[in-house]
């Protein structure tokens, strides 16, 4: 079970938070404020990306940040608030790429409950072969099947995907695909 570090004080008022179930018909234990009565809920964070083709080959990017910095991924990152899933999986591949493109169709929901994530990453159709990666990425490379560096793969999630796209690419149909992640 995943474990967070706890919370210790309220985000409202300062006071230190005591664990328990609230009063509220809630049946779990949650942080709640003694003084002012905030009960602070703990949610998934949401991972959202992009699997980005130009004709047979996938757009990978080498990351230029820890964690597993050097390693490559797909263009993916935190969701922000105010934004749709579509919206900041376009945004991630923006910033990490400088890529050119077209959202595609939801491709995968894969459930990492040991570090309280939900990744979902959409298919990207590119639209040139050129790109202009921010500072968070090293390189921004486009790669055939045979050419993926899989040994070099930053997260299980990413090499997930990208063994989804291309079982999916040699059957000549793309379905939408959900894992959990242990």
């Amino acid at each position: 079970m995943f474990e967070r570090p706890r919370i210790r004080h309220c985000k409202a008022c300062g006071t230190a938070v005591v664990y328990r179930v609230p009063d509220d018909g809630d049946t779990r234990e949650r942080a709640v404020c003694p003084a002012c009565g905030t009960i602070h809920y703990e949610n998934p964070l949401n991972v959202v990306g992009t699997v980005p083709v130009l004709g047979t080959r996938v757009l990978l990017c080498k990351r230029n940040i820890e964690p597993r910095w050097g390693k490559w991924t797909l263009p993916a990152g935190f969701m922000e608030l105010g934004e749709t899933t579509a919206d900041g999986a376009a945004r991630e591949t923006v910033e990490e790429a400088g890529a050119q493109f077209r959202m595609g169709e939801l491709f995968a929901l894969m459930n990492v409950t040991r570090v309280g994530q939900v990744h979902l990453f959409y298919l990207a159709e590119l639209q040139s072969d050129r790109f202009d990666p921010g500072h968070e990425t090293i390189e921004a490379r486009l790669f055939e099947e045979d050419e993926i560096p899989w040994d070099e793969i930053a997260f299980r999630t990413v090499r997930e995907a990208l063994r989804c796209f291309f079982e999916d690419r040699r059957a000549g149909r793309f379905q939408f695909h959900t894992l959990d992640i242990q």
